[in-house]
Order: C-alpha cells, then sequence, then structure tokens
C-alpha cells in the first residue's frame, strides 16, 4: 500500500485516523478496529506497520510548542516552579535523580542504581560516572546532595518542602548520595521525580538554583519568561544517543485558548497543550491534526481556604459539593474527558483510589447543608481563569446556576491570565485550580493535605490525616496501605476544603510533522514534561 494511497484512507475516515494514532492502542486492538470497518487484514498490517515506521525516533528539526500555563514572572529557580511551561524548560535542560517513564514507572536519570536498607529508612542512589554540565564541569555526588537539601528543612522556601520532609539527613560518600529517613518509605525514590527536583552545579558550597548549566539533552540558549525559550540539541549530553532527537526546541508562551489553537491550524506552531475541549471536535477533523490524549490522575480542584469566612464552616463546603453537577461538569466543560471525582486528590490510576467514595448530585442534602450553615444571602467570591484550566470560567457559570438553587449567592471574579498562580491561588479565599498527576500517594498528599505543607491551599489541619499519611508512608503491607488512604480519601471529601468535580485527561494536540511515541505518560501532561526530549520532528 503506497503512502498517497494510506494518506487519502485516512483522510477520508477519520475514526480510523484516530484508532491508528491513539498512542494507548495495540495492535492487536487496531486489527479488530480495522476488520469492524471492513478493511481487509492486509490493509490494516500496512497500516499498522508504516506507523510502526513512524514511530521510529528521528534526528533533526527545529520544534515549535505553543504552551498554556506560564507567567512572566517565571525563574529557573526550580524550588518556585508553578507551572507546565516551566517543567518542560527544566526536563530539557536539566535532569533529576530518577525519572517517571513513560509506563509510570521509575527509570534510571542521574542516579543510575539505588538500594535500601531491609527497614526502608536509608536509601542509597549511585551517581551516573562522566556526566558533565554543559559547561564541561563533571557531576558529583556533591551536586545532588546540595540540590537535595534545599528542599529539605524548617527554613526551606522550596514548594517541595513537604514532599522531603521525611529525609533526616542527605550526603554524599564517594559516587553515592545517601538519604536517611524519619520513617520507613518504600516510595521513596519517587520523591526525586517531583518536578521541583533538579540536580544544578554547586557553587561556593551549595547548590545554584538560577544556572543555566544543566546536565539535560538541552542547552538553555535563550530564556524570556512567559514568552519564549530557545533550547539548542547538546551532542555531549549523557543521553543524546537516545533522548533529544530536535536541533532545538522553541517553547512559546500561548496563554489564549483560541490564539494556541490558531497557531496550530496555521502551522506557526508543531504542537500545543491543552487545546480547547469545546472546540476539540472541530480540531480532530483537521487531516494534519493528531489529538493526543492520556488518561491521568489530573485532578480539577477548587480549593477554599478554610481559615477565611465563611469556608471554614464546614455545613457551607458539603452544600456546595452535593450541589456540583459532576456528569454535568465532565459533558459541558471536559466534553468527555474525564471521570467524576469525589472531592479529595487520589485520582482512579491510583491504587488506593476509593470507587466506593461518591459525592452525589443531591440539592436536598445541599440544601439542609446550606441552611445549617447559616450563611444566608452572603455573597461568596469565586476567582477563575482558564489558565487555572480550560473552561474554568464556563465551570464557574456552571456551578452558579446549580448553587444558586439552593439559595447561593455567588459572585464570579474573573482573573488575569497572567501572573494567576502568583496572585489568585493560595491567596484568594476561592478559586479555579487544577493539579497535576504525581506518581505516589504520598506526594500529592505530602505536598498539599499535611497540617505544614507548603501548598496547603485548603488549609486543612486534621491531626487523623496527619498520622494516616505518615503511618501509609511506612507501610510495607499493600492492603494495610489501601485501608490507610482509604480513610484519607474520605476524611478530606467529607470535611476538606476542596471541591474536586472531575479527573480529567492530559490532552494535547500536534501536527503531522511531531513524531510521538507510542505510549507517554510521566505523570504530568506533555509527558510528564518529557515531550522535549522524547518527541521528535518528522522528515
Amino acid at each position: 500500500m503506497k503512502n498517497d494511497d494510506i494518506k487519502k484512507l485516512l483522510a477520508g475516515d477519520q475514526g480510523l485516523r484516530k484508532n491508528l494514532l491513539d498512542p494507548k492502542m495495540s495492535r492487536r486492538d487496531f486489527m479488530t478496529v480495522a476488520g469492524a470497518m471492513g478493511l481487509s487484514a492486509t490493509i490494516g498490517s500496512s497500516l499498522w506497520s508504516n506507523k510502526a515506521l513512524a514511530d521510529t525516533p528521528q534526528s533533526g528539526g527545529h520544534m515549535r510548542a505553543g504552551l498554556n500555563d506560564t507567567n512572566t514572572s517565571d525563574s529557573l529557580d526550580s524550588t518556585q516552579y508553578l507551572n507546565t511551561t516551566m517543567i518542560c524548560i527544566s526536563r530539557g535542560f536539566r535532569d533529576s535523580l530518577v525519572n517517571v517513564g513513560p509506563d509510570d514507572n521509575l527509570q534510571p536519570a542521574l542516579a543510575e542504581s539505588w538500594e535500601a536498607n531491609d527497614a526502608a529508612t536509608e536509601w542509597r542512589f549511585n551517581i551516573r560516572q562522566g556526566v558533565e554540565f554543559s559547561n564541561g564541569k563533571t557531576v558529583t555526588a556533591e551536586d545532588c546532595a546540595n540540590s537535595t537539601l534545599v528542599h529539605m528543612g524548617e527554613n526551606s522556601t522550596s514548594a517541595a518542602a513537604g514532599v522531603f520532609s521525611g529525609i533526616e539527613s542527605c550526603t554524599a560518600e564517594g559516587n553515592q548520595v545517601v538519604i536517611k529517613l524519619k520513617t520507613p518509605n518504600a516510595d521513596m525514590p519517587f520523591l526525586f521525580t517531583d518536578y521541583h527536583f533538579s540536580v544544578v552545579p554547586t557553587v561556593d558550597g551549595k547548590a545554584d538554583l538560577n544556572s543555566k548549566e544543566g546536565t539535560g539533552a538541552y542547552f538553555l540558549r535563550e530564556f524570556e519568561p512567559g514568552v519564549k525559550t530557545v533550547l539548542e540539541k547538546n551532542p555531549n549530553a549523557w543521553e543524546a544517543a537516545t533522548a533529544g532527537y530536535a536541533d532545538s526546541v522553541e517553547i512559546i508562551g500561548i496563554l489564549d485558548d483560541a490564539a494556541r489553537q490558531s497557531a496550530l491550524i496555521s502551522g506557526s506552531v508543531d504542537l500545543i497543550n491543552r487545546p480547547a475541549l469545546k472546540t476539540i471536535s472541530r480540531l480532530e477533523k483537521l487531516p494534519n491534526i493528531n489529538i493526543l490524549g492520556a488518561p491521568s490522575n489530573l485532578a480539577f480542584t477548587h480549593p477554599m481556604r478554610m481559615d477565611v469566612p465563611p469556608f471554614g464552616n464546614n455545613d457551607l463546603r458539603l452544600a456546595l459539593k452535593y450541589a456540583t453537577p459532576r456528569q454535568e461538569f465532565i459533558d459541558k466543560i471536559l466534553f468527555g474527558y474525564g471521570v467524576e471525582g469525589n472531592d479529595q486528590p487520589l485520582g482512579p490510576k491510583f491504587a488506593s483510589h476509593d470507587e466506593t467514595l461518591k459525592i452525589p448530585y443531591d440539592l436536598d442534602k445541599a440544601k439542609y447543608h446550606f441552611e445549617k450553615s447559616g450563611v444566608g444571602s452572603t455573597t461568596i467570591d469565586l476567582s477563575a481563569s482558564d489558565t487555572a484550566y480550560g473552561g474554568a470560567v464556563d465551570a464557574a457559570q456552571l456551578f452558579q446556576s446549580h448553587w444558586g438553587k439552593i439559595g447561593v449567592n455567588l459572585n464570579i471574579v474573573r482573573e488575569p491570565q497572567d501572573g494567576y498562580w502568583n496572585s489568585v491561588w493560595n491567596v484568594k479565599p476561592f478559586c479555579a485550580c487544577y493539579w497535576g498527576a504525581r506518581p505516589v500517594e504520598d506526594m500529592i498528599l505530602s505536598i498539599a493535605y499535611l497540617s505544614d505543607s507548603p501548598w496547603n491551599d485548603t488549609v486543612i489541619k486534621n491531626a487523623r490525616v496527619d498520622e494516616l499519611v505518615v503511618a501509609a508512608r511506612g507501610e510495607l503491607d499493600q492492603a494495610k496501605r489501601k485501608e490507610m488512604y482509604s480513610e484519607v480519601q474520605s476524611i478530606i471529601a467529607m470535611e476538606g476544603g476542596t471541591i474536586v468535580p472531575a479527573f480529567g485527561q492530559d490532552v494535547a494536540a500536534s501536527t503531522d510533522k511531531v513524531g510521538v511515541p507510542s505510549s507517554f505518560g510521566g505523570g504530568w501532561e506533555m509527558d510528564g514534561g518529557h515531550f522535549v526530549k522524547r518527541w521528535w520532528m518528522k522528515a
């Protein structure tokens, strides 16, 4: 079957094309679909063979990505990262000790191996030898240890301080980084997959957090926060043979959904994140555009700061939860790209996700709790911007309609997109938000739901949650751990301060010029931020 014939066939049948390009589709599944569409086994096999050939990474070219979720206040200091754009930039020119691979499992990076003692209280990471920063300086265990220490201790200003709070000490011993924990943690290596962590050079005995020198597949050539970043391939990078295929990558900040999508259609960029779901059905019909969706624990959240009236009132919080139209949110805001949420952060891909925990749409219960709250006609402000997540403003209007049925007087505050994560989230009493997926439960709970978590955006302070999270962290019996996490989910859902109407998918879109692996993931959108080095430009 000739290439021209393949293109004509796929252009004429969007369903077939969508199945062929689905990164989660296996050969067997595709052959079944092709057969059901009336195609012969020969044609189906030819289509799949051409896909397999296209899935082989190619070197060269200039990749241009238009990304939402960026700010002019962004910096290279990874302890302060707030958005997807900085995660992607960091994944391009820096490295961690370990990564989350496309299969969502751990894979070696600057640490080529690691081991723990029997109690899982001491971990040793063996640092890869011969790796250099982009200025030629050899990476040492001291660099890796110092890059860890900035996230530890009472004086740490890192947003990942909660994730690393269980570490007692971190030292460099020869070619090893030695981590000693306060309590056992069977998932400890996953901590280093947090996007706030990256290895930077040591200067004057401390990690140089703003350094442009990294060990990644690319050099950082230009960095204009919130506007444009240019990366250039580093031919001497330690993984140059297996990652970083494009000669250069340009990341452009485009906050407006329509502008970002127009840039993709016109060919001004080769790929985008977060295509507007309300128009995605039209976008996916274009013959040169591919929709890339990956199931995720992405949570659409609406945190209420429980230390600010009236959100300290649990009856009010329960009233809003019971009056939230979850399926309508999925249908009208996510356009099917999601599943119902239950007002806690552990999504359906977590082994501990409690499927039995439901928060039904029940206006009678909602009215009962609202009347009990005594809030009455008090106006409640909800801050929203589509940089929080695509459709956040529309979602606020949806909530306004339904919450009004129980007597809630909701005022929607439309916030500017630039600076949203600095001046609105974790500042305003009630806002729209999203939380990208984390690979293990402890990471999301430690960073946002412990009493002393640095990103505790609901200001939840629950001694039982604190106790259970710490206990589950060191519990090696998976059945007991699941029970603990199930109780945590129930407490947060029924007593916590966030509304999670749905868990979604990580959705991106690209032109046919972009090559994408047969599977991708990584615990965050855009292949965990690794698209920069894992995706490629086709010849």
